[in-house]
């Protein structure tokens, strides 16, 4: 395997266009969410009902503003207070944790909205299926706070795993058969078991969200095999609401992969090889991620679709009343 050049130090240029970035993902990220966000909140304060979908999706816009907050900060913390050669400051691994942890509540929030696809679009044939699915879109609250108490969990370990542990460096000497000599910083082992101790609790939502995407997948080729064994050429609403759920889905699976992968990769790029480049790299990566899946999430919602056409035909208008004040200035003000 070839060595990793260590790029302990970057230039100042590069930092520059790293941190372009940052912001601009990060504005990106913000304002897609936060109209995800601000959408379904409005309704909550007219006291207007919120649908099953709609309410996972203000729960997981929230978790995502957070997660972006964190993936800012990261950025921050990497170009200007961490020193690649210097043990990881408790700072970052705070921020780093902290990522960790709203990304599995995303990921169960996620979960909850696989299962609430295939309980309103699959047709079940077996009772125990039917019930369940009629189960589950009216007790999404109790989803919810599932996906609370189970990332509560999962905190509470990782705190404990990684509070606990000594924050200080002590140097462990390992003699092999050529009588090198191998320093291990215990702090940075600790930080590295941590890390992976709060990946594990990522692994039940997922096989959840994988079952859920596969059972609609199996649901969508039975009903295109219906759909040709009847000689249907029209367009069916059902067939369209199977692509639309397994868009989004499949686009979630694939971001939490990249976000995942670039998330373990960055852990020895940052402890091991130090390489400061592949870490900006990494959290570009992550940061882009959930960004593009807001994205997904509006252009297959009705609502948010709606509400981007309105603020769209909202805009034109101002555009065009101010251009129309311009060419005639007796034309009455805006206000």
């Amino acid at each position: 395997m070839l060595p990793l050049v260590p790029f302990v130090t970057v230039s100042y240029e590069a930092k520059r266009v790293f941190l372009f970035f940052s912001v601009l993902e990060f504005a990106v990220g913000i304002l897609a969410n936060a109209f995800i966000f601000s959408v379904n909140f409005r309704d909550v304060v007219r006291r207007q009902p919120l649908s099953s979908c709609d309410l996972v999706l203000l729960s997981l816009s929230l978790t995502r503003l957070f997660l972006h907050g964190l993936l800012f900060l990261s950025a921050v913390q990497l170009t200007h207070f961490q020193r690649m050669e210097d043990p990881l400051n408790l700072n970052y691994q705070t921020v780093i944790m902290l990522w960790m942890i709203t990304h599995q509540a995303g990921l169960w929030l996620a979960t909850c909205l696989s299962l609430l696809y295939c309980s309103k679009i699959v047709r079940f044939s077996h009772a125990l299926l039917l019930c369940l699915a009629s189960w589950i879109p009216r007790k999404v609250s109790r989803l919810l706070l599932s996906a609370v108490f189970f990332t509560s969990v999962c905190t509470a370990f990782c705190c404990w795993e990684f509070f606990t542990r000594p924050d200080f460096t002590v140097t462990t000497m390992l003699h092999t058969n050529n009588n090198t000599a191998l320093h291990l910083q215990r702090a940075k082992l600790n930080f590295f078991h941590s890390f992976l101790f709060c990946s594990l609790g990522s692994i039940p939502p997922f096989l959840c969200f994988l079952v859920s995407s596969g059972v609609l997948i199996v649901s969508l080729w039975q009903h295109l095999r219906t759909m040709r064994a009847q000689t249907r050429n029209f367009r069916d609403p059902s067939l369209e609401a199977h692509i639309k759920a397994l868009k989004s889905l499949v686009s979630f699976l694939c971001i939490y992969v990249v976000a995942l992968g670039t998330a373990l990769l960055s852990v020895p790029l940052l402890m091991l090889w130090h390489n400061k480049l592949g870490v900006m790299v990494c959290i570009g990566i992550m940061a882009a991620c959930p960004s593009g899946h807001a994205a997904i999430l509006i252009s297959g919602n009705a609502k948010l679709k709606r509400a981007v056409h309105t603020i769209l035909l909202w805009a034109q208008s101002s555009l065009k009343i101010r251009a129309d004040h311009k060419a005639d200035p007796r034309t009455p003000g805006l206000c």
